[in-house]
């Protein structure tokens, strides 16, 4: 299976879509939360249509099963309120070969008019896949921590986490809701989204960020339980999260 590096540059939107108090609170009470202000994540609800219909545009959604959500850097220059309609435009910035597959960058900016909300750069490994064409695009990877993280807390992830979320986010994916499907991409079962565990996890440390950036490291199952650890470095907090077993499903995580 292959890529061809030529799908960078290409872009859709802007796709509309208009926020409301409900889906800021059923996004805040998939996370266990209440309120109607908008979780540092929420901008992964309303950029999802935007990155579905990029692949689509791409071609890339017939590797969907080979998909695997690998890096995520947000940057919120404000939040969002309800009431108000964004425009989301989503385009493809790079496109590299690495170990275990193809690399991709999505960029995804959120407008209300012409002020700009939200900008994110989703990274994705297409697992076994080979890319043609040679790299295009840079890449800015998370660097690493350079010293040990102390544990900040801990939460659970109950056995429905990927229904709630699937159905409040309005994200969908069936390897985190069907078992049969799961197991045909190669998975053990049903795992958690990648974006739910980085929001649980921000949830531990803080209610306000700038920006929030991460490598995924590993698969949440359900249920399990998960622990955070982390440390405030100037105006950063540096964190990890870690399964029961001290594998890190987040590595190099940063909130700004």
């Amino acid at each position: 299976m292959k890529i061809s590096s030529g799908i960078v540059g290409h872009e859709i939107g802007p796709d509309r879509q208009p926020i409301d108090k409900r889906w800021l609170m059923a996004y805040n009470a998939a996370l266990g939360e209440v309120g109607e202000e908008a979780h540092p994540l929420f901008p992964v609800c309303y950029e999802w249509p935007a990155t579905n219909a990029l692949r689509v545009a791409t071609g890339l959604q017939e590797l969907n099963a080979r998909l695997v959500h690998a890096q995520h850097d947000l940057v919120l220059h404000r939040k969002v309120v309800p009431g108000e309609i964004l425009g989301v435009s989503a385009r493809v910035v790079a496109a590299t070969q690495r170990g275990p597959g193809a690399f991709v960058v999505f960029e995804l900016i959120a407008k209300a008019g012409n002020e700009t909300v939200s900008t994110t750069r989703y990274g994705m490994l297409y697992r076994g896949v080979t890319l043609e064409g040679g790299d295009r695009g840079s890449v800015d990877d998370p660097p690493k921590h350079d010293r040990e993280l102390p544990t900040a807390g801990n939460f659970p992830v109950a056995a429905t986490a990927g229904h709630v979320y699937t159905e409040c986010a309005r994200i969908w994916n069936p390897i985190h809701t069907d078992p049969e499907y799961a197991r045909a991409a190669g998975l053990p079962g049903i795992i958690l989204h990648g974006t739910a565990t980085l929001a649980l996890s921000v949830s531990q440390l803080t209610k306000n960020a700038k920006r929030v950036r991460c490598r995924f490291a590993g698969m949440v199952p359900m249920p399990s339980t998960l622990t955070v650890h982390a440390s405030r470095v100037g105006d950063e907090i540096l964190f990890e999260t870690r399964d029961a077993k001290g594998k890190a499903v987040i590595e190099r995580g940063r909130i700004g």
